[in-house]
């Protein structure tokens, strides 16, 4: 980040820089920090004339609204909830420097008609099946063993002689800021749950996949037990002044290196023993798994089979299969390629990775070139190769083109192993699901694994009694280093709606996208709504409307007409929602809340005639306005009555201290427009 702002943004010819981002909002909104300071160059003022009068700090007081909202029940955690309390300079800050577009935003603001629609998302295909049709192994009785695994050949700190702790402490550990201290032994004890979580994914991928991790942890194993038992105790050798060139025998580990004369090798040794005997037990099991016994890889060569021969838009047969590690997409492109081949005369190609590509078809294994001969019409090949006129059917691939890939010539596209995260999944699907597609359907199919969901994701019950989270981050948070139990009951509830439909990135529960952090769709309606009416600027100031509803009361729009300096991102202009009860309901710091409420009541409505009528009964034909003029006062008050605390307040803080104006008065005020709610 740093280079990219110093030496390319700031350096040099003046530089415009356009970030896309398919979810710029993940875990922290925190997470747009940085492509902040590539947009303003870093200038933390630079919205000041917009009302913004930091940056950080603006970001700073969202993600405190939004670690609280993250505290919440599951019940309450909605996005409404959390657009409820986030303050309105967040919303004006990202409506200056983002573009937020979605697919429901597309189709009710954009003439598709150009550019082609987006296809029918037919019902996903869910598939479960267990590994083997012998009943050789089944997922659960490879959780349990791993459940067993100590997996110890991580952690050899944690057997370190009492007497050295200290001085691997002093050598590895190190300040992360404000007191905090980043201990290896932590490092470790999360890197043995990360890998328990990886030994089961890999197992839900594929039989191969699971084997080849077990063979080498068995090496890992063995090479440890022979370097403990033939390395020579050379006491006078010490961690701070080793050379590893000269006693590379004499050491344990990667980055982080441990003599094997400091630990208690005994003790090390016979928990090594017990995780050995467990994955040779593993391993004697998975070898079984044959490929003609892979109940998994039959059911993937049935559904190729039935798309071919009944292909879902009119002879297509292509077909798309994603898997999160390269060596199930070996697997799979060793047991598909040859076989399509010779049964149907469709040609394949793997793509996981510069140099390690493959294909059926004798041309290039460049990944581009690939992905443009299986999907010739979206990548426009005939402008390429007028000359190319065979096409790759079968792609395997990992999530190396799981985003930024217009493959939208196949309309059928597989999930051989199901990530964790469903944005991921929906990436994925994103492949094919997108704007101008030649087929009129597409389909996802998704592998889920043997067991209940529930089970499945559940990491307490499933790899240890609770999930170390290291959070390293260059955020800005506070949590540096953050422990706590893997609260995954929000991707349970994504995932359970994903084997019903395919859903939007927007639409999943629990998910933030810009969309809804934006007023982009506010102004698309104003945009519309001055074409289809452009005398609009012509109308008067006070003009009302009226419509019956249960949120009883008036929101007024009202400008301050002293010119004054002000942080306000709406300054002059303050909307207002006053109840019935001449209460303030929503104050003009609720502007997002006031907006969306606005909408919701009046989008694409009709003049609602018996308001009009009520409300001229209301006010004897509009010649006694006297509870309108009560509940502006309220409003104007309201807003009178907030500056002067953010004034006051503004007295006891640092930074800069704006009291150029005398607090307001009734007059300095005039309405621009009601909306009386009856």
């Amino acid at each position: 980040y740093q280079r990219l702002l110093e030496d390319i943004i700031k350096s040099g010819v003046k530089t415009k820089v356009l970030m896309l981002s398919a979810t710029p909002v993940n875990n922290k909104l925190n997470d747009l920090k940085n492509q902040m300071a590539f947009i303003t160059e870093d200038d933390d003022k630079i919205f000041t004339d917009y009302g913004i009068k930091s940056i950080e700090t603006t970001l700073r007081i969202a993600q405190t609204k939004f670690n609280q909202w993250m505290k919440l029940p599951e019940i309450e955690k909605t996005t409404k909830k959390l657009l409820e309390v986030l303050n309105f300079d967040y919303f004006k800050l990202l409506d200056l420097v983002t573009i937020a577009r979605s697919r429901k935003h597309i189709e009710k603001y954009y003439d598709i008609s150009n550019v082609g629609k987006f296809s029918q998302r037919l019902k996903p295909i869910n598939i479960k099946t267990a590994i083997d049709n012998e009943n050789i192994i089944s997922i659960k009785d490879i959780n349990n063993t791993i459940k067993k695994l100590i997996l110890v050949a991580y952690s050899p700190l944690k057997y370190l002689y009492p007497s050295k702790r200290e001085e691997y402490a002093e050598k590895y550990d190190s300040e992360v800021g404000k007191g905090r201290v980043f201990r290896q032994i932590d490092r470790e004890e999360a890197l043995i749950n990360l890998m328990r979580i990886n030994l089961l994914k890999r197992m839900e991928s594929s039989i191969n996949s699971f084997t080849i991790t077990i063979k080498k942890l068995i090496y890992k194993y063995e090479d440890i037990l022979n370097k403990i038992k033939n390395h020579k105790n050379i006491e006078e050798i010490s961690i701070f002044d080793i050379d590893e060139d000269n006693f590379e025998d004499e050491l344990i580990g990667g980055k982080i290196k441990v003599l094997i004369k400091d630990i208690d090798t005994i003790r090390w040794q016979q928990d090594l023993k017990e995780d050995l005997t467990l994955l040779k037990s593993l391993l004697l099991k998975t070898h079984r798994v044959t490929p003609n016994k892979d109940n998994k890889l039959k059911n993937l060569k049935k559904l190729i089979e039935n798309k071919i021969n009944n292909p879902i838009n009119s002879n297509n047969k292509k077909v798309i299969i994603f898997t999160a590690f390269a060596d199930t997409a070996n697997y799979l492109y060793e047991n598909i390629s040859i076989w399509v081949k010779e049964n149907f005369d469709i040609e394949s190609c793997l793509i996981i990775g510069s140099g390690n590509n493959k294909s059926t078809l004798n041309i290039s294994k460049d990944m581009n070139n690939l992905l443009i001969n299986f999907s010739p019409i979206s990548k426009e090949r005939d402008k390429i190769d007028i000359n190319a006129n065979k096409e790759i059917d079968i792609l395997i691939a990992t999530d190396c083109i799981s985003e930024g890939q217009n493959l939208q010539d196949s309309d059928y596209l597989i999930n051989y192993d199901i990530h964790w995260n469903p944005v991921r999944i929906i990436q994925r699907f994103g492949r094919i699901d997108r704007i101008g597609s030649k087929n009129e359907k597409i389909q996802l199919v998704n592998f889920w694994p043997d067991m209940e969901l529930d089970e499945y994701i559940n990491l307490e019950n499933r790899v240890t009694g609770r999930m170390v989270l290291l959070d390293i981050s260059a955020t800005g948070d506070d949590n540096v280093i953050n422990q706590e139990k893997a609260t995954l009951f929000y991707r349970l509830k994504q995932l359970k709606e994903l084997q019903e439909k395919v859903i939007d990135l927007e639409d999943i529960d629990g998910n933030i996208t810009l969309t809804d952090l934006t007023l982009s769709n506010f102004k698309m309606d104003l945009i519309e709504y001055l074409k289809a009416n452009p005398d609009l600027k012509t109308y008067p100031n006070g003009i009302h409307s009226t419509l019956v509803s249960d949120n009883k009361g008036i929101i007024f729009c009202i400008k301050l007409l002293k010119e004054e300096k002000s942080n306000y991102p709406l300054h002059p202009y303050y909307l207002v929602y006053v109840n019935e009860n001449n209460e303030v309901k929503l104050n003009f710091n609720d502007t997002k809340m006031i907006l969306d409420l606005y909408k919701n009541l009046t989008f694409n409505k009709i003049l609602d005639e018996k308001a009009i009528s009520l409300l001229k009964d209301k006010t004897r034909n509009y010649k006694n306005m006297n509870s309108i003029v009560e509940k502006l006062k309220t409003a104007i008050d309201s807003i009178i009555e907030k500056k002067e605390e953010v004034g006051v307040k503004s007295i006891f803080s640092r930074g800069d201290i704006n009291l150029s104006n005398e607090f307001n008065t009734f007059e300095d005020f005039e309405i621009i427009s009601f909306l009386v709610l009856q």
